[in-house]
């Protein structure tokens, strides 16, 4: 339980269209480790049609090229908008194809590009091989330092500029399977490929994720309670180095 009467916002951004692997997961876990201290959370599905609003911390997921072409162009309507909000620092967590459309833009192997949000300095363009695994990297700005999950893509990324790795990648393919980044930063925007899903066996990362939304809607720095993690932390470590 905090010592003050916080609350966050979050926002689901298209999870009928965006919603592989367990990606509800991650919103799941974000809300309970949130309850779990006492902070109050609004909450907010962002469909096709809906106007967006503003938010502390806004989350979106994978799917399929047909998937993503739908939501692509209405993603695309909100860039300004979004952009907006990245630089007043809010929070954005992209999964997979998520992540793809936070970039200029995702290539298809078929078809037209998808123009994506320029959230971060990246672009991904379809490969011929499908990268399907566990995957470990190692982070500089988290404790512990590693994270986990599941790779399950044939996009291949590449960052530019300021857009800077999530981690490295010691085991696993990553963003290209070349140059050994996996996801990528830039501000308080993070993009990841880790399915499975990502933050339940992360809670290092969630914590991270809400106290900079804490710190968005509050103007300062926040160091969260502490939960009783052992089983998170089980499940974490277990699969710390573990090849598929």
């Amino acid at each position: 339980m905090e010592k003050r009467n916080l609350k966050i916002s979050i926002a689901h951004l298209y999870p009928k269209l965006l919603n592989l692997y367990g990606d509800m997961g991650n919103i799941i876990t974000l809300i309970k480790r949130c309850e779990w201290r006492g902070i109050s959370v609004e909450f907010e599905q962002i469909n096709i049609g809906d106007k967006i609003s503003k938010h502390d911390l806004y989350f979106i997921g994978g799917g399929q090229d047909k998937q993503q072409q739908e939501v692509a162009g209405e993603l695309y309507k909100n860039k300004d908008f979004l952009i907006c909000e990245r630089d007043n620092n809010s929070v954005f967590l992209g999964i997979c194809g998520g992540y793809q459309l936070f970039g200029h833009y995702y290539q298809p192997f078929e078809g037209d590009k998808l123009l994506g949000i320029s959230l971060m300095d990246a672009y991904t363009v379809a490969g011929k091989k499908r990268f399907i695994g566990n995957v470990t990297i190692q982070t500089d700005f988290l404790t512990p330092s590693t994270l986990v999950g599941f790779e399950n893509h044939s996009g291949l990324t590449y960052l530019q500029g300021d857009t800077i790795p999530l981690g490295k990648v010691t085991v696993g393919n990553g963003n290209n399977g070349v140059d050994k980044t996996e996801g990528a930063r830039y501000k308080n925007v993070f993009g990841t490929y880790l399915h499975g899903s990502l933050l339940p066996k992360n809670p290092n990362f969630a914590d991270y994720l809400i106290e900079l939304a804490l710190e968005k809607r509050y103007g300062e720095k926040f160091n969260l309670s502490k939960l009783d993690d052992k089983i998170e932390y089980e499940t974490h470590n277990s699969l710390v180095g573990k090849a598929y």
